[in-house]
């Protein structure tokens, strides 16, 4: 088991053991622009998905608070996104996040859940309540930059399925319970850059306080296997 632990705006911490963590995949809120990228994906060999939005369970440990990730070659790269961690039984009893999923590339073409559960899911140290931005949900950025300065993904939680659509989601499959994390899906990257990086770093920004939630690790490459 996983345990986390987050900073609130008033300095006090919740800490919470990982039990069950999700992966929301293909989960822009445009559902006609995904099913646009599921056709530019399966040109590249990747398999399309049965449902849209998908949802795919991913190993507990793999929910880390890390500044490094340990990856087996050179085509993995991450996602920006954001996270709901549960600690109740209810809607109202959830903290957001920061967070990139690190995703095997060469996997992916295989299977997305594989690829997905080949690197850990980073997550912040720092995090809101979810009921204490709820009214301005939409108006966070979410924002990337691999290799120290370049950015490679900008735009909202405006762009993703809400927060209260996977909490609907949860409750309906009895996941609405403590130790239960989601990770939204992410946003269109920037045509021309290059993915696979040495770093990343995503970021949250409430505009209305001007508060930021970000998380950020170096991509470190294993040691050849002998064999």
């Amino acid at each position: 088991m996983t345990d986390l632990t987050f900073t609130l705006p008033d300095g006090s911490t919740e800490t919470v053991t990982v039990t069950t963590l999700l992966n929301a995949g293909y989960a822009g809120r445009d559902q006609a622009e995904v099913q646009s990228h599921i056709d530019e994906l399966a040109e590249l060999g990747i398999p399309a998905p049965q449902t849209i939005p998908a949802m795919y369970p991913i190993s507990p440990y793999l929910a880390q608070q890390t500044d490094r990730v340990d990856v087996q070659h050179g085509r993995t790269s991450g996602e920006a996104e954001w996270a709901l961690v549960v600690l109740g039984d209810t809607a109202d009893d959830v903290l957001l996040t920061v967070a990139c999923d690190h995703t095997d590339r060469d996997l992916e073409v295989h299977s997305v859940a594989w690829s997905k559960n080949a690197a850990p899911d980073v997550l912040g140290h720092d995090a809101w309540r979810l009921t204490d931005i709820a009214d301005r949900i939409d108006e966070i950025t979410l924002t990337a930059w691999v290799d120290g300065d370049t950015l490679i993904q900008q735009g909202s939680m405006a762009d993703l399925l809400a927060p209260h659509y996977w909490l609907g989601v949860l409750k309906e499959r009895d996941l609405l319970r403590r130790g239960t994390v989601l990770i939204s899906g992410t946003i269109s990257m920037i045509p021309g850059v290059d993915q696979f990086a040495d770093s990343w770093r995503v970021e949250l920004k409430d505009p209305a306080t001007g508060n930021t939630i970000d998380c950020a690790y170096r991509a470190e490459r294993m040691p050849q296997p002998i064999g």
